[in-house]
């Protein structure tokens, strides 16, 4: 008799149902000794109730709090499939899906193609998902900056899910840890036509919404209706008579002619203009809460500095990609020159794109979206890199509560982290598209609430709410996608 046998026939257990098949299976029997061992070492209490249930029952009972979501090892990728929300005009939801049935969430930032994730798709296909950074490596030679990136990213943040799932973990977890269990987030503040109502929808932002960081868009574009505010504007406003800074494919318009070629200067009337609008802004809100600017539209270095050094005043928390993001020895300049902080990243691609602002101290602040800088694992490297040199980040977020929870989880595993941009407050569905699975909310009064427990991003689809907000041009939902199955070329970077 086996040992096995004999601890059986002590506890009562002589069925020959339970005896004989471990006499034929090795496998199985080896699996029951194991269980026995773990079950005295581990202190799992055998009581009377169980001295004649089945075996199987027994481990089912015994080991009932313990959540097995398949074997990680053996798991392989077997589909990528999207589904296209309205979210911020086209943000594109990423599924990948499993040989075990589990699947992990990604997005493509909002504004880009999907199709930047689907060509990756004959690439990781078969792949075990959870080897997230050799997958990783083997797909960010087909990302870029901004939105070109949107493929990659979406991917890895799908990946980490998916290995988070199959552990039983958060993803938080599998980045090493967590410093915070929520997440600070910063949120636009309103605007009105009036102060009266302005004051009431800041307030409604701070006392009813709770958040405790805001942001304000300060474009030159509100000088369009000022005399003498700018020099050289109408030269490249539309035929709506504004400086359009977004949707345009005209490769020379305003919008996609870079900051020093636009040759746009602002009057002392214009500065004086712009300040007003901050003045407004602290006047209401006042010093407790911090402030940051953004989208000053596309004018020089020495714009930038004249309208830095009049906002000054107003102790701003920061001043947001006043030149574009790798113009580095402009970005020194203007750290040099001015005392509010500086922040750029929101379009720059993996930590070798972030190395030269943070080596030369070029920048107060480093800005990532983790839908562009490389996803969760990525994104953390940037963040602990720039710790190293006493840079502090916050991180820049407009999508749906998917890249949301992916960037919350980063936010939480990273030590010198700020605030997280929240893109869609004032979307009344937002929220919705997705249920958290372990009850929590999603935001608590300007709070991101870090899943302690939940495996992965700690979401799963909502899907009625999905389909009501899938895009017009797209509305299939997570449907196959065979014609993304085949590798036709060889994409080795090196010889």
């Amino acid at each position: 008799m086996t040992p096995s046998q004999k601890f059986l026939t002590k506890l009562g257990l002589k069925d020959p149902e339970i005896i004989e098949p471990a006499q034929q299976n090795p496998v199985e029997e080896n699996s029951r000794r194991s269980f026995f061992k773990k079950s005295t070492l581990g202190g799992i209490a055998l009581g009377s109730s169980f001295l004649f249930t089945p075996i199987e029952d027994v481990i089912a009972q015994t080991t009932g709090g313990v959540k097995r979501f398949g074997a990680p090892s053996d798991l392989k990728i077997t589909d990528v499939r999207y589904a296209v929300t309205t979210v911020l005009g086209r943000t594109a939801m990423l599924r990948i899906d499993t040989n075990q049935g589990i699947y992990g969430l990604g997005e493509v930032r909002d504004g880009a193609d999907e199709r930047y994730a689907l060509m990756l798709k004959s690439r990781i296909l078969g792949l075990n998902p959870c080897n997230v950074e050799m997958i990783f490596k083997a797909i960010k030679q087909f990302g870029g900056p901004s939105r070109q990136a949107g493929g990659v990213c979406g991917v890895e943040m799908a990946l980490w899910d998916l290995c988070g799932k199959a552990y039983n973990v958060p993803a938080w977890q599998l980045l090493g840890g967590r410093y915070r269990d929520k997440v600070r987030l910063y949120a636009d503040t309103p605007e009105s036509n009036s102060p009266e109502e302005q004051k009431k929808l800041m307030n409604f932002r701070i006392n009813d919404q709770g958040y405790t960081w805001l942001k304000m868009d300060l474009g030159i574009g509100e000088l369009k209706d000022m005399p003498g505010g700018l020099v050289n504007s109408q030269f490249w406003m539309n035929e709506q008579k504004n400086l359009q800074q977004w949707g345009t494919n005209n490769y020379m318009a305003y919008g996609n002619t870079r900051h020093p070629f636009t040759q746009i200067q602002i009057t002392e009337k214009g500065l004086d203009g712009l300040a007003k609008l901050v003045d407004n802004v602290r006047g209401m809100l006042g010093y407790d809460i911090p402030l940051s600017t953004d989208h000053y539209g596309h004018f020089d270095l020495n714009n930038g500095i004249r309208l830095g050094k009049k906002l000054e005043q107003y102790r701003l928390a920061w001043m947001e990609d006043v030149v574009p993001w790798d113009y580095t020895e402009q970005w020194k300049t203007l750290s040099t020159a001015l005392e509010t902080p500086m922040l750029t990243g929101e379009d720059i691609y993996l930590l070798s794109g972030f190395k030269p602002l943070i080596d030369s101290r070029a920048v107060d602040i480093i800005h990532p979206d983790l839908a562009s800088s490389g996803g969760l694992l990525e994104t953390k490297r940037i963040g602990d890199y720039a710790e190293e040199y006493g840079i502090a980040m916050a991180m820049h977020q407009a999508g749906t509560p998917i890249s949301f929870m992916a960037n919350v989880h980063c936010a939480a595993a990273t030590q010198n982290f700020l605030a997280l941009e929240h893109h869609s407050i004032d979307l009344p569905w937002w929220e919705s598209l997705v249920k958290t699975t372990d009850g929590r909310q999603l935001i608590t009064k300007g709070f991101a609430n870090v899943p302690l427990t939940a495996p992965g991003l700690g979401i799963d689809l909502n899907e009625d709410v999905i389909k009501q907000h899938l895009h017009a041009t797209d509305k299939s939902y997570f449907a196959p996608t065979p014609q993304w199955n085949d590798r036709r070329s060889h994409d080795r970077i090196f010889s």
